[in-house]
C-alpha cells in the first residue's frame, strides 16, 4: 500500500495557457485511468499538508513501482511537489491466533525457532492467509472519506510497549478492538505495517461516509491503556473521495 501527498505547484501550472493545461490533462487521462483500474484513488486532501493524496492497493511492491513511474512519466507530474509518501503491507492482528498457537506447539514438544517449528508456524499462517484472503487484498473501499495517520507503540524509558508480555499485550489489543468494533457499520478500517518499510510501525486508514465519525471513533479509543500509554501518533491527512476523471475541476484556475 503506498499513500502519495501531493501539493500542486500553482504558479507554475496558472503560468499555463487554457490550451496547454487541457492537452496535459489529456496526456494524463489514460495513464490515471490504468491505475485508477488497478485500484487506486484520489482524494482531494482538507488543510495545508498538500492538495490531493493518491492511494494504491497492489498485491507487491514491484507493482507499486510500475505506479510510481506510470506517474512520474506523465507531464502533469511535473506540476506535482510529492510532501510526503508512505509504504507499508496491510497486517492483521494475531494476537490471539498466537497466544493459542505456540503453547500448542510447545505441548506437542517442539522447540522455538527449530526446523520444526518453524514449519508448524508456516503451516498455521498459510491457513490463516487462505482464510482472511478478502482482508489480506482488500478492494479500495468506496465511501466518501478517508482518514490516514502512521502510529507507534512507545519505547521510552518508563512505558515500552515491546517490554509488555504477550498475554497483556494481547487483552490490551482486544480492549481496543472492541471499541473498532462498535462502529464497524460506519467505519471501514484497514491497518498496514510499516516497520522497515517507513518512519512509523503502522499506517492507519479510516474511510467513512461521515467524517465526523473518525473524530468520535479516534477520541474513544484514546481512552484505552494501548492507546493512553502507549500509542504516538503522527500527522492526520483527510481527504473527499475523488473521481480521477474530475481532476480537471480540482485543477481549474
Amino acid at each position: 500500500m503506498l499513500h502519495q501527498m501531493l501539493r500542486v505547484r500553482w504558479p507554475a501550472w496558472r503560468a499555463l495557457s487554457s490550451g496547454e493545461r487541457s492537452e496535459i490533462l489529456a496526456q494524463a487521462a489514460p495513464a490515471l485511468t490504468a491505475i485508477e483500474s488497478g485500484t487506486s484513488a484520489l482524494f482531494s486532501l482538507l488543510g495545508h499538508k498538500g492538495d490531493l493524496m493518491l492511494v494504491h492497493f497492489r498485491k507487491n511492491f514491484d507493482e507499486l513501482g510500475d505506479v510510481q513511474r506510470c506517474l512520474t512519466r506523465m507531464r502533469l507530474w511535473d506540476f506535482f511537489e510529492q510532501t510526503t509518501s508512505y509504504l507499508s503491507v496491510v497486517e492483521l492482528g494475531l494476537y490471539e491466533s498466537t497466544v493459542k498457537t505456540y503453547p500448542a506447539l510447545a505441548e506437542r514438544g517442539l522447540e522455538p525457532h527449530t526446523p520444526e517449528w518453524n514449519a508448524a508456524i508456516e503451516e498455521t499462517l498459510e491457513r490463516q492467509r487462505i482464510a482472511m484472503r478478502p482482508r489480506l487484498f482488500p478492494e479500495m473501499p468506496p465511501h466518501k472519506y478517508l482518514c490516514f495517520y502512521p502510529m507507534d507503540r512507545r519505547r521510552g524509558e518508563q512505558k515500552n510497549w515491546y517490554e509488555v508480555p504477550m498475554l497483556e499485550r494481547q487483552r490490551q489489543m482486544q480492549e481496543h478492538g472492541e471499541v473498532g468494533r462498535r462502529y464497524a457499520g460506519a467505519v471501514k478500517q484497514i491497518i498496514t505495517g510499516s516497520i522497515g518499510f517507513d518512519d512509523w510501525e503502522w499506517g492507519v486508514d479510516l474511510f467513512a461516509e461521515d467524517p465526523l465519525v473518525f473524530k468520535r471513533l479516534i477520541y474513544e479509543m484514546r481512552f484505552d491503556q494501548v492507546s493512553a500509554v502507549y500509542a504516538l501518533f503522527g500527522s492526520f491527512y483527510i481527504g473527499r473521495r475523488t473521481a480521477f476523471a474530475e481532476l480537471p475541476n480540482l485543477l481549474s484556475v
